[in-house]
């Protein structure tokens, strides 16, 4: 029998969600909520390049919440909108459906996340009977799958390092890009995502998680930034990039333990390949790599593309299909949240065509 599951929006990522839903043999899509009046009545192959679905898209929640469903795909942005997002969040488990979502990172290791967002959670997947499960591809998979399931094959670690090396130039999100992480903007203003603890809030789950899957008690996580100014001006799909505005930024969280950094976050992220060529290069045209120093040292690179060839649709491709992936797993689970400590092996059982 397939596990009936609800769509929650038609963005970057959840576009590729329903598709993915719609392509699943394991699932059946039992509805789509989008937040644009435009998309409202529209049916929901359309609105992700496949044949008609009979599935309807709407903007009004009520209905959908009544709808005979496991599962909801929540994929609605959060970074602006985190208790709009808990709000929907809180009503989706109390009806009882198991929710799977990209949106509140904070929560991809619960136990480690901000407890206003995490104990309404937990209350209402009590409520309801229900589980949650908040992944994507960094947070989440690149930052607790991978480097986890690496680590079972060492005899001794001395730390952990998880590189994300990508040129956001082709990552068409003006809000995120320009004010929530800085670029395009004097080297001296301070974004968003730099103001002291916003990266901890996160990214410090994913240090959490790996620290807690290898046993590791943490004293401190520490953040650290610099940033590089552009050459000349040029323009990405975003927009236009000034001479001596920020084109580069790299961040690390440091997760330290006895004075030593056992657990390393780094985004190395440009908006042209020859921006700070003294950071480290990316794995192919852009990806993740994870290094584990110990025995063995272990150098692993992860690199996706695609449909198009990029490297950016393949990461959003790689966050909805985490998901949509995981969905019978969670819907087996025990009520509550969880991570992916709590999860069996999430493999594409059955997607080989």
């Amino acid at each position: 029998m397939a596990y009936r599951v609800i769509q929650w929006s038609t963005g970057n990522v959840g576009r590729y969600a329903l598709r993915g839903i719609i392509g699943h043999p394991d699932l059946e899509l039992a509805g789509l909520w989008v937040h644009s009046t435009d998309k409202a009545g529209c049916d929901a192959g359309e609105l992700c390049g496949l044949a008609p679905t009979g599935v309807l898209a709407t903007n009004d929640a009520e209905p959908l919440l009544a709808l005979d469903a496991d599962c909801v795909c929540y994929t609605a942005t959060a970074d602006v909108r985190p208790f709009e997002a808990l709000d929907d969040l809180k009503r989706i488990l109390s009806s009882g459906k198991n929710v799977v979502s990209s949106s509140l990172v904070q929560l991809v290791y619960p136990q480690g996340g901000p407890p206003e967002l995490a104990e309404p959670l937990e209350a209402a997947c009590l409520t309801g009977g229900a589980s949650c499960f908040f992944s994507g591809i960094d947070p989440g998979f690149a930052n607790d799958v991978l480097p986890l399931l690496l680590s079972g094959v060492c005899e001794r670690i001395e730390g952990v390092r998880v590189q994300e090396v990508l040129n956001y130039a082709t990552y068409d999100q003006p809000q995120v890009l320009f004010e929530t992480m800085g670029f395009a903007k004097p080297l001296d203003h301070m974004p968003i995502l730099l103001a002291p603890g916003v990266l901890t809030l996160a990214w410090g789950s994913v240090v959490r998680v790996i620290a807690d899957g290898l046993g590791i008690e943490l004293d401190e996580i520490v953040e650290w930034h610099e940033k590089r100014p552009a050459p000349e001006t040029f323009t990405v799909p975003s927009g236009v990039v000034d001479k001596d505005t920020m084109a580069g930024l790299r961040f690390e969280l440091r997760g330290m333990a006895g004075g030593k950094e056992r657990v390393v976050i780094e985004h190395v992220t440009r908006l042209r390949d020859d921006i700070a060529p003294e950071w480290p290069a990316p794995p192919g045209k852009g990806g993740y790599r994870v290094l584990i120093e110990g025995s063995p040292s272990i150098t692993c690179e992860f690199t996706l593309e695609g449909d198009d060839g990029d490297e950016n649709s393949g990461g959003l491709i790689v966050t909805a299909m985490r998901l949509v992936n995981a969905i019978p797993a969670v819907c087996e689970a025990k009520p509550g949240l969880l991570s992916a400590l709590d999860l069996p092996l999430v493999t594409g059982r059955n997607l080989v065509h």
